[in-house]
């Protein structure tokens, strides 16, 4: 049985053009990515603008807080997405609909599951965080109604995973084009007019986070589509989410580690008070936007690699690798040049504040020369997990990003109080990765990954040529 090719929601990328395929997936996605980034970005805009340096303070103190408490849910939706690339390239339909099932079965559970977390638990994080006392009361209310909003977060990564692993990425950012457009809409409306406060800024996400949702489930309910969603199959298939977890499972766990080494920095941040919470958060919303485009391409790889090891096509993975590697290098470094010369342009747009912004451009100069190696990083994680190789990447950011950067950061801060240190450890971190991933990618027998790593694909490859 093979997938119908009438079927236009998806993208075959075991034919054609390596580049022209990973090029053309990664544009959609990048300006998807482009709006969700939106989402927190326009609150702490309109917050700082609005209501003042505290405001903005009390929607930065923790930032890396919903990354940590939603990162391995989201995350574990990559071990989803590589089934289903892998299934779809192989011509196998009906694993594909079971995967599809059973990963938005997972989505609805683990929603729930983190808004009751996040609602009950967010003034024992906040306080564990070290927040300022003079705005806790304003984060813990931005936090609750964020995370009030969980579920769509977690079911709208589910959809669009589930999407981005067949070739679709046009439709997410079809979606996320309308809820960010709602969302500057409502924040405007609900701080700059009403000035109801920050927790209005976290209610205009939910709700515009739960549209997008309402999107991806029309399409989703609609016949005719490889991913069609029917009620009655929705279940957890116990082999396909087996297979999921052995793929999601460390993806998610590495999204968590990695989350757990920023909150630890963001810790130590706070320790220099509301000022350098500020800037930290000003800074970290710049370098969400900055990598976007690598992000893109490093999610087009996993796709691309993914359908085309399913398909059998080793040569072709390889190639259109390596494109999706020097590609995303490239752009990261002059991206960070971009970041390097604009920072004290870029920072204030979010305060007026100059001890703000001579922080933010302070931290900015000393990372964005290093996108290089964060993109390299970034790049080869997605090729494993493509590969079916999750283990690797979670096992190098396990060690380097969260117990070395952890390490370093705790025993600079013990006998060198000084914010520059926390800042090097980023790029220090990137460097040593980077070294590992580069002997992985050249040494290793990563192509073979389905076949040596478990689950139930073991395709031959194919006799035609790679082109």
């Amino acid at each position: 049985m093979e997938i119908k090719k009438r079927d236009n929601t998806v993208l075959d990328m075991t034919k054609g053009t390596p580049w022209k395929l990973i090029a053309g997936f990664a544009v959609p996605v990048f300006l998807s990515q482009l709006f969700q980034q939106l989402y927190n970005t326009i609150d702490s805009l309109i917050v700082g603008r609005f209501l003042g340096t505290d405001s903005l303070a009390a929607v930065s103190s923790s930032g890396n807080l919903i990354f940590l408490l939603t990162s391995f849910f989201i995350g574990s939706t990559m071990g989803a997405g590589i089934v289903i690339s892998k299934y779809f390239g192989a011509k196998e339909p009906d694993k594909v609909s079971r995967a599809v099932h059973t990963n938005v079965a997972f989505g609805l559970v683990s929603g729930v599951l983190l808004t009751v977390i996040g609602v009950l638990f967010t003034p024992t994080f906040l306080v564990w965080m070290k927040t300022d006392a003079e705005i806790m009361d304003e984060a813990v209310s931005y936090f609750r109604f964020y995370f009030a909003g969980a579920l769509a977060v977690v079911m709208y990564n589910t959809f669009k995973s589930i999407m981005n692993a067949l070739g679709d990425s046009k439709r997410p950012l079809w979606y996320l084009i309308f809820s960010s457009v709602l969302n500057i809409g409502l924040d405007l409306l609900f701080v700059g007019v009403f000035r109801w406060g920050v927790w209005a800024a976290a209610l205009a996400t939910t709700i515009s986070q739960g549209a997008s949702v309402i999107l991806c489930l029309i399409q989703f309910l609609k016949k005719g589509t490889v991913y069609r969603l029917e009620l009655k199959k929705l279940r957890f298939d116990k082999a396909m989410f087996r297979e999921i977890l052995v793929y999601g499972l460390p993806a998610g766990i590495q999204n968590s580690v990695i989350g757990f080494a920023n909150v630890i920095v963001q810790k130590n941040i706070n320790t220099f008070m509301k000022v350098a919470t500020a800037a930290y958060g000003s800074y970290s919303k710049i370098e969400g936007f900055a990598f976007l485009p690598i992000n893109s391409f490093t999610m087009a790889i996993t796709t691309f690699v993914g359908q085309n090891l399913g398909a059998g096509e080793y040569d072709r993975a390889k190639k259109g690798s390596r494109f999706g590697i020097i590609s995303a290098v490239l752009l990261a470094e002059l991206i960070g040049l971009i970041i390097w010369i604009f920072a004290p342009v870029f920072v204030g747009l979010f305060s007026s504040d100059p001890a703000v912004i001579a922080l933010g451009v302070k931290q900015a100069r000393i990372e964005a020369f290093f996108y290089c190696l964060l993109a390299f990083s970034h790049a080869v994680a997605s090729v494993c997990r493509g590969a079916g190789k999750a283990v690797v990447p979670m096992g190098v950011m396990l060690a380097v990003w969260c117990v070395f950067r952890i390490t370093y950061i705790e025993i600079m801060m013990h006998f060198i109080h000084e914010i520059k240190f926390i800042y090097w450890a980023y790029p220090i971190t990137w460097g040593i990765s980077s070294v590992i991933f580069l002997f992985y990618y050249l040494f290793s027998d990563w192509v073979h990954g389905f076949v040596n790593g478990g689950g139930e694909h073991r395709r031959k490859p194919r006799k035609r040529s790679s082109r």
